[in-house]
């Protein structure tokens, strides 16, 4: 699950890509790895990586956000920063990427240094959201999101959710769409992602490795 320098999150927006952005970083931190997470999606002010800055630098995470994170004006100003951690091969590194095709079209600028790197693009998927609540859905989501990066997704990840009421039967009901998917497409799944509660139990049930993730972004209207 954690093998590559590069890790790039992208899905639907209520996908939960942001969630499990960051709780990837803080596991990539517990292992010891020099980590940095890019907050890449310019485009929506809300779920935002910078809602969990404080207990990521705590653990000496390095937050990259564009100008206006957090706000509703929507400039793609991108910082330099980014630059840098392209060459700072000590670091691993995350990008939360925007949920639709406009935002994954932010990450094409960097595609030729990203595809000279170890990398792998993660589609995040809940299969309880409108838009990705069948497989044709989801297969355009994918194709729409890699012709905007001019990146392919090299492995998909389960975040069924139906944010606190969310069962273990849920979370295998999305698996077993994503699975028809992986088969379809030819993409592996990377893994299984979900608070404690739901995910509990589902690797005894799946071979698939499991994200068990903390809450770390504020919905908009708590």
């Amino acid at each position: 699950m954690f093998t590559k320098r590069i890790n790039i999150f992208t899905g639907h927006f209520g996908s939960g890509k942001t969630e499990v952005s960051v709780n990837y970083a803080l596991k990539l931190s517990e292992q010891g790895k020099k980590t940095a997470i890019v907050d890449f999606d310019i485009v929506n002010p809300f779920f935002r990586t910078t809602d969990a800055k404080d207990v990521l630098e705590s653990k000496n995470i390095w937050v990259v956000t564009p100008m206006y994170a957090n706000t509703n004006v929507d400039v793609p100003a991108l910082p330099p920063e980014i630059n840098t951690l392209f060459e700072k091969k000590e670091y691993t590194v995350v990008f939360d990427v925007g949920g639709d095709d406009l935002g994954a079209r932010a990450i094409a600028r960097y595609k030729e240094e990203i595809e000279k790197d170890s990398y792998e693009m993660f589609f995040v998927i809940n299969t309880k959201r409108p838009m990705t609540d069948t497989l044709s859905k989801i297969e355009r989501m994918i194709f729409e999101i890699e012709e905007a990066a001019g990146l392919k997704v090299t492995k998909l990840v389960n975040n069924t959710n139906l944010l606190g009421n969310t069962t273990m039967q849920d979370v295998l009901e999305g698996h077993k769409m994503i699975k028809e998917l992986s088969g379809k497409l030819n993409i592996p799944i990377g893994f299984i992602s979900g608070f404690r509660e739901a995910v509990d139990g589902v690797q005894s049930l799946e071979q698939t490795d499991i994200l068990c993730m903390d809450k770390m972004i504020r919905l908009p209207w708590d």
